[in-house]
């Protein structure tokens, strides 16, 4: 599933193309939202919180979730498209006020709805902070952390929880941990939450601007991280080999863990 500096850059290239616009062809390919149509509205912005995509149109809003396969293609008019047409859920037309015309297609999309703006809390008002929010501040990040503390599941299930903080996936969490030193399996609620946040925060801050995403600071194939897809190879530090296995109750849902076992304890 996508990280939440993916799905901030996926909201920010759709912002560029669409805000301001009105809307010229607006299709949603769903049965519950096959009747919508915000034709000649206005489009106020494109945003992203936490892991979900937020276009505000007129009074109301479209959310889209990216899940493991969605993305979104920005076009000029008439282009042809890059991928299957039957696989668009989503397409947003809107003609810009110097009158360039673009076209935003959104393919395997999941949890497909539009509400009215003023509800919008509705989709997203369980998410917890989001670092790449511009309101992201101290306040923000205590809150977060405060949530994560009261976590009594494993530290790298719980700082997948949205509901804590916002825009954490699997690899983001494996190596704040591995960077942190802190085992995956650790009770959340006995690690320093404050400084896996603000660490966490600081990462994705990082990566936000970047097209290929590096948290060791090297950029080049192959060595952009400490342990996320490393199992067997030698940790970047100490040179012990790298361990990977599963996390979580829920076999649906369980967690592709790595770390060290001589920095993680």
């Amino acid at each position: 599933m996508p990280e939440g500096d993916t799905v901030f850059r996926t909201a920010r290239r759709l912002d560029a193309a669409l805000r301001g616009g009105l809307v010229t062809r607006f299709e949603l390919r769903v049965p519950q939202a096959a009747t919508v149509d915000l034709t000649g509205r206005t489009v106020h912005g494109v945003a992203s919180q936490g892991k979900h995509l937020l276009h505000r149109i007129g009074d109301q809003t479209l959310h889209t979730h990216l899940k493991m396969e969605g993305e979104w293609h920005v076009y000029r008019r008439g282009e042809r498209w890059r991928a299957a047409g039957l696989r668009a859920r989503a397409v947003v037309g809107a003609r810009a006020p110097d009158g360039a015309e673009f076209e935003t297609v959104g393919f395997d999309l999941a949890d497909i709805r539009v509400v009215p703006t003023s509800d919008e809390d509705l989709l997203v008002g369980h998410l917890g902070p989001d670092p790449l929010s511009e309101h992201w501040g101290p306040a923000d990040a205590a809150e977060a952390s405060r949530r994560l503390a009261a976590d009594t599941r494993p530290i790298h299930v719980a700082l997948q929880d949205q509901r804590s903080v916002a825009g954490f996936g699997n690899e983001y969490a494996n190596e704040i941990l591995f960077v942190r030193g802190i085992l995956p399996t650790t009770p959340a609620d006995t690690v320093d939450a404050a400084a896996v946040i603000d660490l966490g925060a600081r990462m994705i801050m990082a990566n936000r601007d970047r097209a290929d995403r590096t948290f060791t600071g090297d950029a080049r194939p192959g060595r952009t991280t400490w342990v996320y897809r490393r199992e067997g190879r030698p940790c970047r530090r100490c040179g012990t080999q790298i361990r990977g296995g599963h996390l979580g109750a829920d076999p649906t849902r369980e967690r592709i863990v790595f770390w060290c076992p001589r920095c993680q304890v």
